[in-house]
């Protein structure tokens, strides 16, 4: 067995065996980076990428620049048919060993490639046409705005590009001026933040794209535990590029009275007042206000989802369940108890505020961002007064 620095362990993990840091806590400064409460977000990638596979009809090479220990690129190139290709990274030159060798442990070494570089060097050395990947996986510690444009250069067009973000502090709007800086994009501290989280990070993307005539198409989004994550498809068209330039704008949010609006467009913004309550409004944004999840390709998840054994498979068709419910909805959610905690009311039964809106003729979903959220079109005005209604009841 191959020395190391640091200690270690073996884990078993979907079906692969790998070395691991003992060290059970997830940090910058680890000898090797492995984290094991992103499990559920490698099911997905597998799960995301077999149905791309699929959709294809071909044989994919992929790639992940911010590797860590490879467990996420071994499992590409063992879990999911016709990966015929998977190139690993790391800047850390113990990462780079500790994956190769778990490469060697799972008999990968045809198919699996491990190098040693800056991950935007890695990236810009397959940018070439004919070098490109079919799928690039971002998985950073913190902000994967740095690595944008050299994943998008290191796509075929119709690739597919995977972004998680786990800075959610700015993303949140508790540091406003680090979000702006990072991603271009002013955050709110509202009750549906982590939808803006989301929308700011593919925002960003939408922008980087379009300096490259390319445009996006957005598959599968999901916020879970301490990260948000997207699964985007990269066009290379110039109409595609000016298609996603619209689908972008602003979300414009009443801290007094809950309501919301979006304004479509990147130019400067003035928010104004609130139409309701005549107070000021505030502005998230420029971000993207098109559709966080592709109906038919989240259909053919729930339906791949079914041939695998995943550990937390119900959680993952509980996410997929729900997502679904809430793929047509429009932006933004209202939360149960951030309304009755303003108005000092009493909490209705969840389901009796989904009948009122429904019988109403408004449409009304759940969604995963928030298990007490509730996606509907109603007018601020008009839920509160639901609300109000089944509270006295």
């Amino acid at each position: 067995m191959a020395r190391f620095r640091f200690s270690i362990k073996t884990i078993t993990e979907g079906s692969v065996e790998v070395l691991v840091p003992r060290s059970n806590i997830p940090v910058k400064k680890m000898p090797v980076f492995y984290n094991p409460a992103m499990r559920l977000n490698r099911d997905i990638a597998i799960l995301v990428l077999r149905v791309y596979r699929k959709i294809l009809g071909r044989d994919l090479s992929v790639c992940e620049p911010l590797a860590g220990c490879g467990i996420r690129g071994i499992r590409f190139a063992v879990e999911v048919p016709g990966v015929e290709k998977v190139v690993i990274n790391d800047l850390n030159p113990e990462a780079a060993k500790l994956a190769k060798y778990n490469v060697r442990k799972n008999g990968l070494a045809s198919k699996v490639l491990v190098e040693n570089n800056d991950a935007d060097f890695l990236l810009s050395m397959y940018s070439a046409p004919t070098k490109r990947f079919d799928y690039v996986d971002i998985d950073p510690f913190g902000s994967p705005a740095p690595f944008m444009d050299s994943a998008v250069r290191a796509l075929h067009s119709g690739g597919l590009l995977g972004l998680t973000a786990t800075d959610m502090a700015p993303l949140c709007g508790v540091h406003p001026q680090a979000c702006l800086r990072k991603y271009g994009g002013r955050p709110l501290r509202t009750e549906y933040c982590h939808e803006l989280a989301v929308r700011i990070l593919v925002g960003c993307l939408a922008l980087t794209t379009a300096r490259y005539d390319a445009g996006i198409r957005v598959l599968f989004s999901h916020s879970t535990d301490h990260y948000v994550r997207s699964y985007i498809l990269i066009k290379h068209s110039v109409r595609e590029a000016n298609r996603s330039i619209g689908g972008m704008g602003y979300v414009l949010h009443c801290f007094n009275c809950f309501h919301r609006e979006t304004a479509t467009g990147i130019s400067r913004l003035t928010a104004g007042s609130c139409p309701e309550c005549g107070e000021r409004l505030s502005v998230a944004g420029a971000l993207w206000l098109g559709g966080l999840f592709d109906r038919d390709f989240c259909h053919k998840m729930r339906d791949e989802l079914k041939k695998i054994n995943f550990e937390e498979k119900h959680r993952l068709k509980k996410l997929l369940d729900t997502v679904l419910e809430e793929a047509d909805g429009t932006p933004t959610y209202y939360v149960i108890d951030r309304v009755c905690d303003k108005y000092d009311w009493s909490i209705p039964p969840t389901g009796r505020i989904f009948e009122r809106l429904l019988a109403a003729g408004y449409k009304a979903t759940p969604t995963h961002f928030h298990v007490r959220g509730v996606r509907t079109n109603a007018p601020a005005k008009k839920f509160v007064e639901i609300f109000k209604q089944l509270s006295r009841a």
